[in-house]
C-alpha cells in the first residue's frame, strides 16, 4: 500500500495503475499527471573498525538483543562516501579515515538500497541520541545476519579473508 491516498498536487484520490511495467498510485487527473514512483531510499552503511575491532550498535527503537551497522540516509547533494563518514562522525563521535566500498544491497522490506562501506576510525566513541549501547566484535567473531546490511557484512568478510587479513 501507497503511503499517498491523495494527490500531493491536486488533492484528488489516487489510482491504482500499471505504469512502467509496475502497478503504481497515480493521479487520474488528466491536467495533473502525478505518479507516485516508490522508488528507493539510498542508505549508507558503515562497518566501522575502530582498534582492530568491529563497533556493532544499538539502536533505541529496536529489540534489545540486536545491533548493527552504523546506518542512515543520504542527504541532498552528498556523495555515499561523506555521507558514510558524516554518519560515523555523528552516531559515534570518530574520526573517520580509510573509506572503502563494499558494495550495495536492495532491502526491499524497508524500500531502501543500502551503499555499504567498510571505514577505519579513530578516536572516543560517544554515541548519539539515536544509539544507546554497542559494543567491539573482533573480526574474527562477527557473524553476518541474513538480512539488510548482514550481506555486506558477510561480503566484507570473504573480502577479507581473501585477501589473508586475519586478526587473532
Amino acid at each position: 500500500m501507497s503511503e499517498f491516498q491523495y494527490c500531493p498536487q491536486c488533492a484528488t484520490p489516487l489510482k491504482d495503475a500499471h505504469i512502467g511495467g509496475e502497478p503504481r498510485n497515480s493521479c487520474p487527473e488528466s491536467q495533473c499527471g502525478f505518479i507516485h514512483w516508490a522508488n528507493p531510499v539510498p542508505v549508507v552503511a558503515a562497518i566501522v573498525e575502530h582498534e582492530g575491532h568491529v563497533i556493532l550498535a544499538h539502536n533505541k527503537t529496536w529489540p534489545p538483543t540486536w545491533f548493527g551497522l552504523i546506518t542512515g540516509f543520504l542527504e541532498r547533494g552528498e556523495t555515499p562516501e561523506s555521507g558514510v563518514q558524516r554518519e560515523v562522525e555523528e552516531e559515534l563521535a570518530l574520526t573517520p579515515h580509510e573509506v572503502t566500498f563494499i558494495g550495495h544491497y536492495p532491502f526491499e522490506q524497508m524500500n531502501q538500497i543500502i551503499i555499504a562501506y567498510h571505514v577505519t576510525a579513530t578516536g572516543t566513541v560517544v554515541l548519539n541520541e539515536e544509539l544507546d549501547e554497542f559494543k567491539h566484535v573482533r573480526p574474527d567473531k562477527l557473524k553476518p545476519w541474513p538480512f539488510g546490511t548482514g550481506h555486506a557484512v558477510a561480503d566484507w568478510l570473504q573480502q577479507r579473508n581473501a585477501a589473508g587479513s586475519y586478526e587473532s
